[in-house]
């Protein structure tokens, strides 16, 4: 399946769930029903009461879990004991875990996420979470830090870059709140019965204490129900993450090697510091609450069993193997670094050098679409380059609290110096004159002359470390930036977009539970707003009005091939834009991929595409949540 496929299986998954979530309840209901029945009596009025008593508390309890979790996934990962990796550490370890994963976001076309160390946790594990890739978190433990290697942890950050594309993110905060709901009788008869010890047996302290032991016992009815929900929508997509990683790594010993580690280590997968692991299982890379052993454990695992996912990496690998392995270890721990070493990673290597701001690629839409949200080998190794070739000082000014707006916005500032002085104009008027004069600055300075292909991985980087400024500031920054953009008439499509996108991305991230969604949309609900998109697309890359139209043609055929819209470029430009982007990022996703192969046809109906074309079609699927990997080419 591609990303677009594997969105609309998501959406489908969140009906399932849903469906899942109302079976769980009803059996609860009918349980305590039942117990109402056999203590109080049969009456219409009671079993009433109790169905709507019940129906309140699971109701509520799954309402305040998923308010709960309105900020994302770093609620997730600070109820886990998380600690925030710093931008600027120098520890060996973090360092090389915020390479790895700076690497992955920028070859996948998104934010680098905000990454987060177990530090208390042996294991070898790690997880994603959150609601969409502006404000997802990845999570790593001290064991896997310690004990896999550089490869090892490429291939599970690939594995979990892999839930935040294809939208497992979502799916599983959303399953947190819902079956914290169908565990709240549980949840109440154990805290009633802790505490109810304390106060004997006088008056009807017994009789609350044998509700409570019953309201306990059913609630385990939904214990029961939610794990198999879980393992029901985990273990699928699991097996999917582990393709994708060796998909994206091209190679299965990095990904295999981590889970012989797992099996081979007495510390395993589990996680044993904290009593949420049950709770967030199912999004763990491996099993993290040891179902593995279970007689059920076919029913309640979220994970499929290691071996097998090794045997799919390996098929000569054995069972008897991690008996091996785990004598061997038991002696010599491994140690993560230490076969950096060995393995050569160490080394400094050069950089490949960019392509030419001139060169062209061929591409076809097809290509293109298939290349969203699935990155391969090729990719990874671009993404190398790119950070290679990032000048160090414009990564430490990404990686500098206090810099980073001035360097977002200096990525906005006009190469006209009259423009350029009414935009900083606009920056002093929201943001004082030294946010004005550095902005100008860096653009002078750092920013003039950066390959078009850095200035998106360069917005990436410094994205974790944006987000990070004052809600209240932010809002400003949003402000200053999309006064710059519009400050003269003539606004570049690729200025538009890349505006747009910081907007799109700080706003989700201050709200993330608000904008996540499926789209539902069809094509013809919205066929407007393409026609718009379309012709502002092909009036941009275009010197002549003929050679525009043409190119609108072959999107437009491509995506409305029974729509007869004439070619019309709004009056307003790039601005019509405003009120097209919503309607457009609420299509189905099966009907967003025909959308993303109309702008490549729009954009590249001469069949090549220039090294600027491919970056400003690069912003424009990244605005409408389709990211794309860097350095479009004929791969298949």
């Amino acid at each position: 399946m591609n990303f677009f496929e594997r969105q609309a299986a998501a959406r489908r998954n969140s009906v399932r769930l849903m469906a899942l979530f109302a079976l769980a309840v009803l059996g609860i209901v009918v349980a305590v029903d039942l117990a109402v029945a056999l203590v109080a009596g049969a009456s219409p009025g009671m079993l009433a009461f109790a169905t709507l008593a019940t129906l309140a508390v699971i109701g509520l309890g799954s309402a305040y879990r998923i308010a709960s979790l309105r900020g994302g996934g770093e609620p997730v990962a600070l109820q886990l004991g998380g600690v925030p990796v710093p931008e600027d550490t120098t520890d060996p370890n973090l360092r090389r875990l915020r390479n790895v994963v700076e690497e992955i976001a920028i070859a996948s076309g998104v934010p680098v996420p905000k990454i987060y160390v177990l530090e208390h946790e042996a294991a070898i594990n790690a997880f994603a979470a959150g609601y969409s890739p502006s404000d997802a978190v990845v999570a790593v433990t001290r064991g896997a830090l310690e004990r896999l290697n550089r490869d090892e942890l490429q291939g599970v950050i690939a594995h979990e870059f892999s839930h935040i594309l294809n939208g497992d993110m979502r799916l599983n905060i959303r399953l947190i709140g819902v079956l914290f709901g169908i565990m709240m009788l549980a949840l109440i008869g154990r805290k009633v019965l802790e505490h109810g010890r304390l106060g004997g047996r006088k008056g009807g302290i017994g009789a609350l204490l044998v509700a409570a032991l019953v309201a306990m016992v059913i609630g385990y009815i939904g214990l029961f129900f939610g794990r198999m929900i879980k393992a029901g929508v985990s273990r699928t997509r699991e097996r999917l993450a582990d393709a994708s990683a060796v998909q994206f790594t091209r190679q299965t010993a990095g990904l295999a090697g981590a889970l012989k580690k797992i099996g081979g280590l007495h510390e395993g997968s589990r996680l044993n510091e904290r009593g949420d692991a049950e709770e967030v299982s199912h999004m763990l890379f491996g099993d993290g609450v040891g179902f593995s052993g279970l007689v059920f454990s076919g029913l309640f695992a979220t994970h499929p069993p290691l071996v097998d996912r090794i045997q799919a990496l390996e098929p000569s690998f054995r069972a008897d193997q991690l008996d091996t392995l785990s004598r061997k270890w038991l002696s010599e721990p491994p140690h993560g670094l230490e076969e950096d070493v060995q393995m050569g990673f160490v080394a400094a290597t050069r950089p490949a050098s960019l392509p030419a701001r001139g060169s062209e690629h061929a591409i076809t839409p097809p290509m293109v679409a298939a290349q969203v949200a699935h990155p391969g080998a090729d990719d990874y190794r671009r993404a190398d380059s790119i950070v290679g070739n990032m000048p160090q000082p414009l990564r430490a000014l990404a990686a500098q609290r206090d810099a980073v707006m001035p360097l977002l916005l200096g990525l906005l500032m006009d190469a006209n110096p009259a423009i350029a002085d009414k935009q900083a104009f606009e920056v002093t008027a929201r943001l004082g004159a030294v946010v004005a004069e550095q902005a100008w600055s860096m653009a002078e300075v750092h920013l003039a002359g950066l390959h078009p292909m850095l200035r998106l991985p360069l917005a990436a980087l410094a994205f974790p470390v944006l987000r990070l400024r004052p809600r209240p500031e932010l809002d400003v920054f949003l402000d200053a930036a999309n006064a710059m953009v519009f400050t003269d008439g003539d606004v570049s499509l690729f200025e538009y977009c890349l505006g747009r996108l910081l907007t799109v991305q700080v706003r989700e991230s201050l709200d993330p539970s608000r904008y996540a969604r499926f789209g539902r949309r069809r094509l013809h609900d919205v066929r407007h707003e393409v026609a718009t998109l379309l012709a502002v697309v092909a009036q941009s890359g275009h010197a002549d009005a003929g050679s525009a139209q043409r190119a609108y043609l072959a999107g437009l055929q491509r995506v409305l091939p029974r729509d007869h819209i004439n070619y019309a470029p709004p009056a307003r430009g790039v601005q019509a834009l405003d009120d097209a982007w919503m309607p457009l990022d609420a299509l189905d996703p099966l009907a967003k991929q025909l959308l993303v192969e109309a702008i490549t046809a729009a954009v590249s109906h001469d069949g090549r595409v220039s090294v600027v074309e491919s970056e400003l079609l690069r912003t424009i699927c990244a605005v409408l949540h389709c990211p794309l990997p860097p350095m479009l080419d004929a791969r298949a």
